[in-house]
């Protein structure tokens, strides 16, 4: 496996963001962003001749940089994340066009973990034509408006699943989304099942609800006894990477 490590000076970040690519092929069509690219070294598992992997390193904002693009959490976290969208639009996907000119990559996709997989997710979201699948490991989709309390509300308080019940179906997306039964221990509608867990079920069952369907378009996993960690990812990565998406 072929690995690269670039440098984009970002305007609209204004920090120098470290990349790293890997690819096995000689003629990958098919690209993958990945959302704390540092810690891809040693979590990928051999890839497919068809695949670039692109791992952006996070920086010293990632709460501010990822999260819901124009919507920022209760905490005003992800206040930056319009500005990671450009990032990622008008000057990443440009700079690996002209990093690898006889490379044309016919599909998309973009994953992250925890808060990178939100990330991923809002991104893949509002631009269907750029990304055809999204990624979520352990994603941070509690992201919410409002601080949990006795004004707090699932329905109507969780920014993801407002943004995605707001949207349009999109003919061709995709999504995977990976939990360990062990990412955490919070509950806190105190129904045996932990947030992350929840939070997953939930957003998939919106998506259900715009018209996706089960096992074409939307992919699920949660690991038994699975954590918040890099050897759970790990695993999810090698199932990740197996969908016919990448083939």
């Amino acid at each position: 496996m072929q690995t690269h490590q670039h440098y984009i000076n970002s305007a609209y970040l204004g920090r120098e963001v470290v990349l790293d690519s890997y690819f096995a092929g000689t003629s990958p069509h098919i690209l993958l962003l990945v959302n704390d690219g540092q810690e891809l070294s040693g979590l990928l598992p051999a890839l497919p001749d068809t695949l670039m992997v692109a791992g952006i390193h996070a920086g010293a904002e990632r709460k501010a940089e990822y999260g819901t693009a124009g919507v920022p959490d209760y905490m005003g976290q992800g206040q930056k994340a319009g500005d990671y969208t450009h990032f990622i639009i008008t000057e990443l996907l440009p700079f690996l066009q002209q990093q690898y000119p006889g490379i044309t990559f016919t599909k998309r996709a973009f994953a992250g973990f925890s808060l990178g997989g939100l990330s991923a997710l809002d991104i893949t979201w509002h631009h269907p034509a750029l990304f055809q699948l999204a990624g979520v490991f352990s994603g941070a989709l509690w992201w919410r408006s409002k601080p949990l309390g006795a004004e707090y509300h699932d329905d109507r308080d969780r920014i993801m699943h407002q943004l995605i019940r707001a949207g349009s179906y999109h003919p061709g997306q995709q999504f995977f989304f990976e939990c360990g039964t062990a990412d955490e221990t919070a509950d806190r509608n105190n129904n045996g099942v932990i947030d992350s867990i929840d939070d997953t079920r939930d957003l998939i069952r919106e998506l259900l609800q715009k018209g996706y369907r089960p096992d074409k378009d939307i992919f699920s996993l949660e690991i038994p006894g699975g954590r918040h960690d890099v050897a759970t990812w790990k695993k999810a990565m090698e199932l990740f990477l197996q969908l016919p998406f990448f083939y």
